[in-house]
């Protein structure tokens, strides 16, 4: 009875705990080995929990403006906070070693990366965004990113 009810707790806790800073894999790195369909359903399912949009960052680690982005969105405390506050980052691979073309082959085509898919919690794409509208004088404005996000969080 003890487990069950800890294992309950813990469940309970996750989508707390996530939205509080404490971030699921999915939501860090961008991993060839990672199912994308088990992480997306994953993330659906905390998105549904906590009441926020999926916010589908496709790139990799091989690719320089991916990582121009991931610092941006760490590092800047008003990105930051919308993003913890009204999305669930789920990172999509697509490298040589693993394109995931399946799991791509079902959104909206990238014009190059890294690239933004807004998804509600039932999984249905609302928006597809080439990052580099998000760019003022070769660099991710805040300003941008910020109006981007609220245009896009849950209503």
């Amino acid at each position: 009875m003890g487990r069950i009810y800890l294992l309950l707790v813990l469940y309970l806790l996750a989508p707390i705990v996530s939205a509080a800073g404490a971030f699921p894999a999915y939501s860090q790195v961008y991993d060839p080995a990672r199912d994308p369909f088990a992480d997306g359903r994953a993330a659906l399912q905390l998105a549904k929990q906590t009441r926020r949009r999926v916010l589908i960052e496709a790139g990799g680690n091989w690719c320089s403006w991916c990582h121009l982005l991931d610092r941006f969105m760490t590092v800047n405390k008003r990105v930051r906070e919308k993003l913890d506050r009204n999305f669930v980052v789920l990172k999509i691979n697509i490298s040589e070693e693993n394109d995931n073309a399946d799991f791509m082959a079902g959104l909206p085509k990238p014009l190059g990366y890294p690239h933004i898919y807004i998804s509600d919690a039932e999984g249905r794409i609302l928006y597809s965004k080439d990052t580099a509208e998000l760019l003022e004088k070769g660099r991710y404005s805040e300003m941008r990113f910020v109006n981007f996000l609220d245009q896009w969080k849950q209503p």
